[in-house]
């Protein structure tokens, strides 16, 4: 069945947990807006406990909704009992009460060829054996999609009122709504779209494709803020009037998505920094009187297979909150093997000393990962995912296998059934007192260490 491949490029989400487990999206529908990362800090993570055992499931048994290839479905709606899906297809509302999942809604993306359920279950039936079988399935049953039709409906979300904020591999930004709040049967509506191309460059980036939009998410004002591979942009949620807008450098490029404080303090990695851009309100800043900064950090070649780039592939996410707190913004690095690093996101610590081998003051530590596997390790210990946060803890895991083809699509299906698939996966826990916990503590001793044993499972 075609709802196995439910990937997302930045976001992995397990079907059956969605589906059994109603604690995660209540615990969503709680805040005011939901993104793919769950929340404006990008953490992953939600406060409900999980069922813990091993349950056995029949995929051709389980309820699923036709949609995809790619499907993102961690955006809780307004309502603890329904959910809303963001598929590289366009939008699907769902009812999840009582432990369901059943479609109520579907609006297709305008402009964007959908592929049909049967064309779905024809390319994901089949047993591969090599990359040349995938390219052909997807040529013969899939239109030839390239790996740019995952970026239709990757980054999104949903606003206080249950609307989706949907971007498209062109560049468009398509606000969608329920037609009736109260009867969701009734259908999915296109509320207001916006051409963003016209403010974006008419360049090549880095990654060999045109500037496009790489995420957007919403300040606590309520302003649409919008990332593309060279430029932050903010604009009214109602999407009128003219974003206001500053561009980066001509050398860099972003590849992910922006994490967002509370104080106005957008944060977006490219490849060459990690960077603060504060919103006031009624303009962006890169100024360091405004609490703006920019930090380089390392990165490495291009893996041969999935990772997009050769900077971080983690969109940015936000560690430690409230008075007394280490206040953090979190990265994996771009670095062959890759490491976890901790930025200082607001004012460097008095007393604090740079670390070693680090290429900026700001970067509070940097630790490497090993995510459980032997000596020598592989070419590449590399992720094109989020760091998963939760209070002071951080989740990695490891990406890269060993296939590899220019096609990141193709990359995605071969990842097992062809190619060797990567494993590993490790936890660390910053410890906001250093070795020397209590009074006499100094910031030059806080720093990363692992939780526990890496895996790889």
């Amino acid at each position: 069945m075609h709802q196995r491949l439910l990937h997302g490029v930045d976001n992995v989400v397990s079907f059956v947990r969605i589906n059994r487990s109603r604690a995660a999206a209540q615990s969503v529908s709680r805040r005011r807006q939901v993104r793919g990362h769950l929340d404006s800090g990008q953490s992953d993570s939600f406060p409900d406990p999980v069922p813990r055992g091993t349950v056995h499931i029949d995929p051709g048994q389980t309820p699923c909704v036709p949609s995809g290839p790619v499907n993102i479905i961690t955006m809780a709606a307004t309502s603890e009992n329904h959910r809303w899906i963001s598929s590289s297809a366009g939008v699907r509302y769902v009812d999840v009460a009582d432990g369901g999942f059943r479609l109520l809604a579907a609006r297709d993306t305008p402009g964007v060829p959908v592929i049909s359920p049967q064309a779905l279950d024809a390319v994901l039936d089949q047993t591969f054996t090599d990359v040349g079988q995938i390219e052909a399935a997807i040529h013969d049953d899939w239109g030839g999609a390239t790996w740019q039709r995952l970026f239709n409906g990757t980054y999104g979300l949903v606003d206080k009122d249950n609307h989706v904020y949907y971007v498209t591999q062109n560049s468009q930004i398509i606000e969608f709504g329920l037609k009736n709040n109260n009867g969701p049967e009734d259908g999915i509506e296109i509320i207001k779209q916006f051409d963003f191309r016209p403010f974006l460059g008419a360049a090549t980036t880095s990654l060999g494709i045109p500037e496009s939009i790489v995420g957007v998410d919403l300040t606590y004002d309520g302003h649409l803020a919008v990332l593309s591979s060279w430029a932050l942009a903010v604009i009214d949620r109602d999407l009128e009037g003219t974003p206001r807008q500053i561009r980066f450098g001509a050398d860099e490029t972003v590849a992910n998505s922006m994490a967002i404080d509370e104080h106005g303090g957008i944060y977006a990695a490219s490849d060459k920094v990690m960077r603060e851009v504060v919103w006031n309100g009624s303009r962006l800043s890169t100024d360091e009187a405004d609490g703006a900064w920019s930090a380089a950090y390392d990165f490495g070649r291009q893996p041969p297979a999935v990772k997009i780039g050769t900077s971080t592939g983690s969109t940015p996410t936000l560690m430690g909150f409230g008075a007394g707190s280490d206040e953090l913004v979190v990265i994996t690095d771009g670095a062959d093997h890759m490491k976890l690093v901790a930025f200082w996101r607001n004012k460097i610590p008095d007393g604090f000393a740079q670390r070693p081998n680090t290429r900026s003051n700001r970067i509070a530590d940097q630790i490497p990962v090993t995510a459980g596997l032997p000596d020598p390790l592989p070419e590449f210990v590399q992720s094109e995912q989020s760091v998963v946060v939760h209070g002071y803890g951080a989740f990695v895991v490891q990406n890269i296998g060993s296939g590899g083809t220019p096609d990141r699509l193709v990359d995605v299906l071969a990842n097992g059934p062809v190619s060797a698939p990567p494993h590993g996966m490790q936890r660390f826990e910053w410890d906001p007192a250093g070795p020397r916990r209590g009074p006499a503590a100094t910031s030059s001793r806080r720093r990363w260490f692992p939780r526990y044993p890496a895996s790889r499972a």
